[in-house]
């Protein structure tokens, strides 16, 4: 565990010392912002659902800027074989990246709580979906966090693995959208499957174990596939 803390807080600091990192939380937060006043003004509802419906959609750009570099940026300046041959475990290894991103993926979220703040000021916003949307809308984006790594894994071209997370996870948006158009039992499956229809419980305020573990299951299968990435290129 010690091991996991230390890949964890290397990668959190390595964040704060990168300009990308806040030109990303910048751009994610004026755009949290400018949905919260286009939609709150709009509506003239205390609640947060559309907010982070819309939100869910920047992710698709967030989540590879924020994991291009995780493994790819290893593999520039030569450090990757040094971990490689280091007596941390390629899944220990994994796992501590994958929780320095999610925590910075976390920091930024967290300085957007000022905007249902500001709802319990001037309105009587309900808190249980205001909670199970922040909830979905943080495992969202973990999931998609757990995509970007494993392109990073692919290449060490951190660009191409923005290319390659960005299509991943496009793909996982479209096919909510295919859904809708496609009736019958391929069109239930479908929406079974889709990252966003899943969200959709959490936003009204249902808090349904089978979203929860399709979720974990699939930060679970991308972790699976980073490890298994990085073990095969590794002989």
């Amino acid at each position: 565990m010690r091991r996991i803390w230390a890949i964890t807080r290397k990668e959190l600091l390595s964040y704060f010392s990168s300009p990308v990192a806040y030109i990303v939380t910048a751009v994610y937060l004026g755009l949290f912002a400018f949905f919260f006043c286009i939609i709150v003004t709009q509506s003239r509802e205390a609640q947060m659902r559309y907010v982070l419906h819309n939100m869910n959609i920047t992710l698709l750009l967030t989540a590879p800027m924020l994991t291009m570099r995780l493994f790819a940026e290893e593999r520039k300046q030569g450090t990757y074989e040094l971990l490689m041959t280091s007596p941390i475990t390629i899944f220990e290894l994994v796992i501590g990246k994958l929780l320095g991103t999610t925590l910075m993926f976390l920091v930024m979220t967290g300085l957007s709580l000022e905007y249902p703040l500001f709802l319990f000021a001037f309105g009587r916003p309900d808190p249980g979906p205001l909670l199970t949307g922040y909830l979905g809308f943080t495992l969202l984006g973990v999931s998609f966090l757990s995509v970007g790594m494993f392109a990073s894994s692919l290449t060490e071209n951190q660009i191409l693995a923005t290319i390659v997370s960005f299509g991943i996870l496009l793909f996982m948006v479209v096919i909510s959208w295919a859904s809708a158009s496609v009736g019958g039992a391929l069109g239930e499956f479908l929406q079974g499957i889709s990252v966003l229809e899943r969200f959709e419980n959490f936003s009204r305020g249902v808090l349904d174990t089978g979203d929860l573990v399709f979720y974990l299951s699939l930060i679970g299968t991308f972790t699976f596939l980073t490890v298994r990435s990085l073990d095969w290129k590794r002989w």
